[in-house]
C-alpha cells in the first residue's frame, strides 16, 4: 500500500502540469501549493507592487505587425548568446528561493535548463554549491554575484565559479540597500528562515509542501545551507540568530567592476542597468554587456519597465556588447518583442520557480517549453523563420504613443 502513494503523487503532479496551458496557470497552481509567505516572497515586488504591474503593462502596450506569405515551415528559435549556442534566446534568471520551493531546487532548475539547451544563472545566496551546478552535464552555467561589503569574500566566490567552469559572471548592481517589502513582515517570512506563529500556521495549511520539501530535508540532509557563503556564514537557513554578511554594499562603484573584470576570465555582464550612460560606462570598465533590469520590480517600486528602457540602452551600446533584459516576461511573444527592440536575449526568474514548485525539473521544463511553443507561434505569425529575422519592422509604430524611457 505504501508503495502506491508516491505513484499517485507523481500522477497528480503530471495532471497539474498538463492542465497548465500558460505561465499564469503555472503561477496559480504554485500559489495553491506554496505557503503564502514563500509564494509572495517570490511573486511580489516592493511596496505597492507598481513596478511589477508596469513590467507587464509595458509589454502589453507593444503591438506587432504580421508579415504575410513568408515560408515559416522551418522556423527555429536557436541563436547564440555570449558566444555559446542556445536553443532559444532565453536564460533562467538568478533566484534565491529555489531551494525553498523544491528539495535542491537550484539543481532541478539547472538540469531543466541544460535539457532545454538554455543557460541557468546561479544566485549568490543559493542552497546548492557552485561546484554541483558546474558539474551538471551539458549545462551552460552563469553565476550572479552580489558584491559583499567584504570584497575578499566576493572575490573568493568569483574564483570558485571560474574553477567550476561557469561561462559568465553577472554582477548585480541595483540593490544598494535592502528594499522595502512590507508584505514579508506581515507574512512573518524572512531569510534566515525563522518562522513565527503566523508563518508556522501558514506552512501547516500546505501539507504537500511541508512534507514534500521541509519533511524531505529533515529526513535526508537536514535544513539546507547557504552553500556558497564563506566560513561561519555557511549556515543553515533556519539559523536566525547568526550574523549574515551583508550582500548589499552601498559603496559599490565602477572601480569594483574594473576589479572584477581583472579577476574574471570569461564573459562579464553588469545586471541592473536602466540608463544608457550606465551601459556605456559598463563597457568602458571592461564588461562584455549589460542586463537591462529593474530586479523584477522588487527594489524601486517606481522603476521604469526594462522593456521601455531597452531601446535607449541598445542605441548607447551600438553593437559593441551584448544586451539582455529581464522583468515581466510571461509569454513567448514577450521574448519576440524584446528581440524586436534590440535585445539579444531575455532572462526569466519567477516562472521557473513556479514550475519547479509543482514538479521539480519536470515543472521547470514544462515552463520552458511553454515559452518555446509560444515564441515559435509568434515568429510564424510575424513572418520570422529565424531569430535573425526578428527586427524593429514587426513593431507597430503606434507603440510610439507610449514613448520609451530616455533620461534627461
Amino acid at each position: 500500500m505504501d508503495r502506491g502513494r508516491p505513484r499517485r503523487r507523481r500522477a497528480d503532479l503530471g495532471m497539474s502540469l498538463s492542465a497548465a496551458l500558460n505561465l499564469e496557470d503555472v503561477r496559480e497552481l504554485a500559489r495553491r501549493r506554496l505557503p503564502r509567505g514563500i509564494f509572495e516572497f517570490i511573486d511580489r515586488g516592493a511596496e505597492d507592487d507598481l513596478a511589477v504591474a508596469e513590467n507587464r503593462a509595458a509589454f502589453q502596450r507593444i503591438r506587432l505587425v504580421t508579415r504575410a506569405l513568408t515560408d515559416v515551415s522551418g522556423r527555429d528559435a536557436a541563436t547564440t548568446i555570449l558566444g555559446s549556442p542556445v536553443s532559444m534566446p532565453l536564460a533562467i534568471a538568478p533566484t534565491g528561493a529555489a531551494g525553498l520551493v523544491w528539495v535542491r531546487g537550484e539543481l532541478e532548475l539547472a538540469r531543466a535548463a541544460a535539457a532545454a539547451g538554455i543557460p541557468f544563472t546561479l544566485a549568490t545566496r543559493a542552497m546548492t554549491p557552485i561546484e554541483e551546478i558546474g558539474a551538471v552535464p551539458g549545462a551552460t552555467s552563469w553565476f550572479q554575484l552580489y558584491v559583499w561589503a567584504d570584497r575578499a569574500m566576493s572575490f573568493a566566490l568569483v574564483e570558485r565559479a571560474a574553477a567550476a567552469g561557469f561561462q559568465a559572471l553577472l554582477v548585480t548592481v541595483d540593490v544598494p540597500v535592502a528594499p522595502n517589502r512590507e508584505f514579508n513582515r506581515r507574512n512573518g517570512f524572512a531569510l534566515p528562515f525563522n518562522p513565527g506563529p503566523r508563518a508556522m500556521l501558514d506552512m501547516a495549511m500546505h501539507p504537500r509542501w511541508l512534507l514534500g520539501v521541509m519533511g524531505r530535508y529533515l529526513m535526508t540532509t537536514g535544513m539546507p545551507r547557504y552553500e556558497n557563503q564563506p566560513g561561519e556564514s555557511r549556515m543553515r537557513i533556519t539559523k536566525g540568530d547568526a550574523k549574515l554578511p551583508s550582500m548589499r554594499s552601498d559603496n559599490l562603484t565602477w572601480d569594483d567592476i574594473r576589479e572584477l573584470r581583472r579577476r574574471w576570465p570569461r564573459a562579464l555582464l553588469v545586471k541592473g542597468i536602466l540608463r544608457p550612460e550606465d551601459a556605456r560606462r559598463a563597457l568602458a570598465c571592461g564588461a562584455d554587456g549589460v542586463v537591462v533590469s529593474n530586479h523584477g520590480g522588487r527594489c524601486l517600486d517606481s522603476a521604469v519597465a526594462p522593456i521601455d528602457a531597452l531601446p535607449a540602452v541598445v542605441d548607447a551600446i551600438g553593437g559593441r556588447g551584448t544586451v539582455l533584459m529581464d522583468g515581466g516576461v510571461r509569454r513567448g511573444g514577450d521574448v519576440v518583442k524584446a528581440l524586436a527592440r534590440g535585445a539579444q536575449g531575455v532572462l526569466m526568474g519567477r516562472p521557473g520557480l513556479f514550475g519547479t514548485a509543482l514538479a521539480g525539473e519536470a515543472g521547470a521544463r514544462h515552463v520552458i517549453e511553454l515559452i518555446r511553443h509560444e515564441m515559435l507561434t509568434v515568429m510564424a505569425q510575424t513572418g520570422c523563420p529565424t531569430v535573425d529575422d526578428i527586427g524593429p519592422d514587426i513593431l507597430h509604430r503606434a507603440t510610439a504613443a507610449h514613448p520609451v524611457f530616455e533620461p534627461s
